[in-house]
């Protein structure tokens, strides 16, 4: 029953922080009837959304009909620093939601990429001619990515980067791994190699925000065509995106680029053995709607490194078991 229904869950979820019900709850508690009046709502259902939105454990509400956030609340408001307001917009909104009538389609035919079924272009075509989803993508990217990065960082708690003295991050986006990695070893230089599009906006960037602006530079540029010279390539939640030849292509760059002992450090969600639950196999679905790319075993990114001339290393894992860090070396 909870699978069939799952989808009133995270719709009901979508609805709320769509509507501003998080933001509007972030200081003090209140009644239904004072949040619809402040978002321009229907007073009666409004509290029955609040209703559900605390049977999903995300609001307490008093004997008084009075609601405030519960701690999973919190993380839906918009100033929260580990948001996950952006990741819910782009998950369960318009857009990400009509891919998911198309998977049987694709499971016949064997031809995966709903996005171009649903709007005739790839995702990353269709961002750059519609301004609105392009904003919500970017919001969901910026919000997982303080998880993720804490995830990264923990896979290599042990892991001696003595040796290493600059760090590129391919397709980094704003900054915010890379720059965690430079505050917490103070012997590092980064470079973020990103779009243009991504890096011109100043406010958004995070090397000033935590400290490091000094020993981090943001370069524009394609991962398909150059890389800069650096001692270790990291890349988060980027090979995922595409298909194994080109994955192979980008792979292929960093190696000419890095020097002899270079490194190159893959940050997905990995997929375990075939017995095992786990959100990756969940996640290849998603990406089978959404573009050309898959979640992979670790096997398989090894196997990426080795067609592409790197030395498959080690796989590194947090606590969390949630992601891991695929270790690769040019001999």
């Amino acid at each position: 029953m909870d699978l069939i229904f799952g989808r009133w869950r995270s719709q009901i979820l979508y609805a709320g922080v769509r509507l501003g019900i998080f933001d509007a709850l972030q200081n003090n508690p209140k009644k239904a009837t004072v949040i619809a009046e402040e978002l321009g709502l229907d007073p009666k259902l409004t509290y029955r959304l609040l209703r559900a939105l605390g049977s999903l454990e995300l609001l307490n509400e008093s004997a008084e009909r009075t609601f405030s956030l519960t701690e999973a609340g919190q993380l839906l408001r918009t100033d929260h620093p580990e948001s996950l307001r952006g990741i819910t917009l782009l998950e369960e909104g318009p857009h990400h939601y009509a891919l998911w009538k198309h998977l049987p389609a694709m499971v016949q035919d064997g031809k995966q990429n709903a996005f171009v079924r649903e709007f005739g272009d790839s995702a990353f075509e269709y961002a750059l001619r519609d301004g609105s989803y392009a904003e919500v993508f970017d919001e969901a990217m910026s919000s997982f990515s303080t998880i993720q990065s804490a995830w990264v960082l923990d896979a290599l708690q042990a892991y001696d980067f003595s040796q290493i003295g600059h760090i590129c991050d391919v397709g980094g986006g704003h900054g915010y791994m890379l720059c965690s990695f430079l505050a917490k070893y103070p012997h590092l230089k980064g470079t973020v190699l990103e779009l243009e599009s991504v890096i011109t906006d100043d406010t958004k960037l995070w090397a000033a925000k935590l400290g490091v602006e000094k020993r981090c530079q943001y370069l524009a540029g394609d991962m398909f065509k150059a890389v800069p010279s650096a001692d270790a390539y990291i890349m988060k939640m980027i090979l995922h995106d595409w298909n194994d030849e080109e994955c192979v292509q980008i792979l292929d760059y960093q190696r000419k680029a890095a020097p002899s002992g270079g490194r190159v450090f893959i940050a997905e969600h990995i997929i375990p053995d075939s017995s095992t639950p786990h959100f990756a196999k969940l996640f290849d679905i998603h990406m089978m709607c959404w573009g050309t790319g898959r979640e992979r075993t670790q096997e398989e990114y090894a196997d990426l490194l080795e067609r592409a001339g790197w030395k498959y290393m080690k796989t590194w894992f947090p606590s969390s078991g949630l992601m891991g860090v695929v270790e690769g070396l040019k001999a």
